[in-house]
């Protein structure tokens, strides 16, 4: 079966989202997560793509860039052959670590740009994975992020001041961008940082200690963010039996 043609854009900007095949993790730990970042520098030196923003999922990334040198698809098998490459030695893996094409989206004009952006440094806010924007490390919004060099302000700055900015990413939007998946359904890594933010623990383990009236109420909310019952009692500590008995 052919492959739909990607759409082109005539400003060169794309939001563009890759993900694990099979929902495969692709950043286990924060060494990880620097690793995609200095791949992603080296590649933006060879390249000359102008990065607007990134957020560094568990198992997907959201970039908006603009075009340089290359194309989309030069840059981005440029930037997987590095990765991969490092990932499945650390991890002694072979094969496929991303999904077999990343999705893109054309950004052809200021307000859409300004959408997609909030887009992004949404979510890890909607993943549970923080409150605020600007507390998830792995994200170019992150304030004291020593790899805030990569993204190029100057374009957002033109259009709006920080302070604009910071009230627009609070409201929410109607806006339909790229998406991972159609369950919506969180990765493992994001799961436990959902438990741990949520329960106000320091670990997902940590929950068989709270009460049991807690346990209740936290795993009905984990569960309308998608946690599975199997991956809430694998990352809890409790069995698939006590998790279900829960939440009924």
């Amino acid at each position: 079966m052919s492959r739909n043609a990607r759409k082109q854009s005539k400003s060169g900007i794309f939001h563009v989202m890759l993900r694990g095949i099979d929902r495969q993790v692709i950043f286990q730990d924060d060494e990880d997560c620097e690793k995609y970042l200095q791949c992603l520098s080296d590649c933006q030196k060879v390249s000359e793509f102008i990065l607007y923003a990134y957020c560094l999922m568990g198992n997907h990334i959201h970039l908006l860039l603009q075009e340089g040198k290359e194309p989309l698809s030069q840059i981005f098998k440029r930037l997987g052959v590095r990765y991969v490459y490092w990932y499945n030695w650390k991890y002694k893996r072979t094969g496929h670590l991303f999904q077999d094409r990343f999705k893109s989206e054309p950004i052809e004009d200021d307000t859409y740009f300004l959408e997609a952006l909030r887009y992004i440094y949404q979510n890890p806010v909607k993943a549970g994975l923080c409150k605020k924007p600007e507390e998830y490390r792995w994200s170019s919004y992150f304030p004291i992020s020593p790899y805030r060099f990569l993204v190029d302000r100057e374009k957002l700055d033109a259009m709006v001041t920080p302070v604009e900015f910071s009230k627009f990413l609070e409201q929410s939007s109607e806006q339909v961008f790229l998406d991972t998946d159609t369950d919506g359904r969180l990765n493992d890594r994001e799961a436990a940082e959902a438990i741990k933010r949520l329960c106000h623990i320091d670990a997902s383990t940590d929950f068989v200690r709270l009460s049991v009236e807690l346990q209740c109420k936290y795993l009905s909310q984990l569960q309308q963010k998608r946690c599975s019952i199997r991956q809430l009692a694998r990352l809890t500590g409790l069995t698939k039996g006590m998790v279900e008995k829960m939440l009924k």
